[in-house]
């Protein structure tokens, strides 16, 4: 698929005016960003700076491709440590709370000072700005953005005599259609996988807030998981595999669901909406694109990264990160972005754009994510994030693994979040 903007010439473009002007001047800005999803997005970021850098002469990026986004936030957080801290960086959206807590990085609201620069600030979806506000003030700015979506094989779906335009509705529904798949293949094909690896915690907060319960507290402060609405989603979840023989028991890969997918090993699949350009390109089957089912409410969080600037950087470093950033996220920028990528337009004024409203016409798919926000809640997000997300990761796998019933797991779950938060209660 062509890009909606000539990556290649810009390329081209930048290496000439780098030659013929640099600048005594030029501010120097480094970048680590992640990447969590299949497919060539380096190549997509490395063309995109070769792009701002034509127009921006005077400020030279240098984007480091640093892994998935924990290795990121490690690398940015181990490069701050030793007096090397990058100017910007593209991290998960649900870092605010350590980054916050470590002095790292500034509120854009200190950096605005004119009524464009605030009305670009105001101009971003209000779902995909929950992650990244605290206090009335706004730290990270939506960048790689989306949320969990279905992918299904409409192809095994009329095999297995199922309407192959209807997708699930509810987690009823879900099941019996997965199960219809699993038998009609004779055991070939699975009917439906969930990532419970990478991720884990994030696919259960779906499961969790579809039965009507939300995690956490606004204040990042108090976890929820040992609800009953929370154990009877992973009872659910786990349920899957071991009533209705529709998924594998264990756990599933992250990395690698979507090539399971792709190779018909799954007629049905939760997964990043970053997956879909990739799926789109890859796929030699009939597929379809659909919000979650629900059980009382639909429901997804959002996911992924967002930018930040680092507070150790000079003025002139945070002026210049906080243009490249408004470059970025610029209407055209987000829609070529959205369209290269699968990732969600961050803001209205992206699918406003002529690139976007064609490309949704001609792919209904692409505009899933952006309306499933309507029934979207912020990603799990608190004070010591990693260490609550991997006792409730670990719970998940260990509930799926047949280790622990989903209330056992969730109670110590909850047991060992509520050791960690409690010096964070106000």
């Amino acid at each position: 698929m062509r890009s909606q903007f000539s990556f290649a010439m810009t390329a081209i473009a930048a290496a000439l005016l780098g030659a013929g002007h640099a600048s005594a001047n030029s501010v120097d800005l480094t970048m680590y960003y992640p990447v969590s999803v299949g497919g060539a997005l380096t190549e997509v970021v490395d063309n995109l700076v070769d792009e701002f850098e034509s127009e921006h002469p005077d400020i030279n990026v240098e984007a480091i491709y640093a892994g998935n986004y924990d290795d990121t936030r490690v690398r940015a957080m181990s490069a701050m440590e030793a007096g090397d801290t990058p100017q910007l960086s593209v991290l998960f959206s649900i870092d605010l709370y350590e980054l916050i807590e470590q002095n790292a990085i500034v509120a854009f609201d200190d950096l605005i000072d004119t009524e464009e620069e605030q009305a670009w600030l105001d101009g971003f979806y209000p779902g995909l700005m929950e992650n990244g506000q605290l206090d009335g003030k706004t730290y990270g700015i939506p960048f790689q953005r989306s949320t969990i979506v279905l992918f299904w094989n409409k192809d095994a779906f009329a095999a297995a005599g199922l309407d192959p335009e209807t997708p699930p509705e509810n987690w009823e529904e879900m099941a019996e259609m997965a199960a219809a798949v699993r038998e009609a293949s004779n055991g070939e094909q699975w009917g439906v996988m969930v990532p419970s690896t990478g991720y884990p915690y994030w696919m259960f907060q779906a499961f969790a807030f579809q039965n009507g319960h939300r995690l956490m507290n606004d204040d990042g402060t108090e976890v929820y998981f040992d609800d009953p609405a929370a154990i009877e989603a992973l009872e659910y979840w786990v349920s899957l595999a071991t009533e209705h023989d529709a998924m594998p028991s264990g756990t599933i890969e992250w990395g690698t669901l979507r090539q399971n997918f792709l190779e018909q090993s799954t007629a049905m699949m939760w997964h990043t909406t970053g997956n879909l350009t990739a799926v789109r390109n890859e796929a030699n089957f009939e597929f379809g694109v659909a919000m979650l089912p629900m059980k009382t409410q639909r429901g997804s969080p959002t996911g992924g990264g967002n930018f930040y600037i680092f507070e150790d950087a000079s003025e002139e470093e945070q002026r210049a990160a906080m243009t490249f950033i408004r470059w970025m996220t610029a209407p055209e920028r987000a829609a070529a972005w959205s369209i290269e990528t699968g990732y969600m337009g961050v803001s209205p004024a992206a699918y406003e754009t002529d690139a976007l409203q064609r490309y949704v016409a001609e792919f209904p798919p692409a505009a899933v994510a952006r309306d499933q926000l309507e029934h979207g809640t912020a990603e799990l997000s608190t004070y010591q994030g990693g260490r609550i997300r991997r006792a409730l990761d670990n719970a998940v796998q260990a509930a799926l693994t047949g280790q622990m019933s989903p209330e056992e797991a969730l109670n110590q779950a909850q047991q060992e979040a509520d050791s960690v938060l409690r010096r964070y209660a106000r």
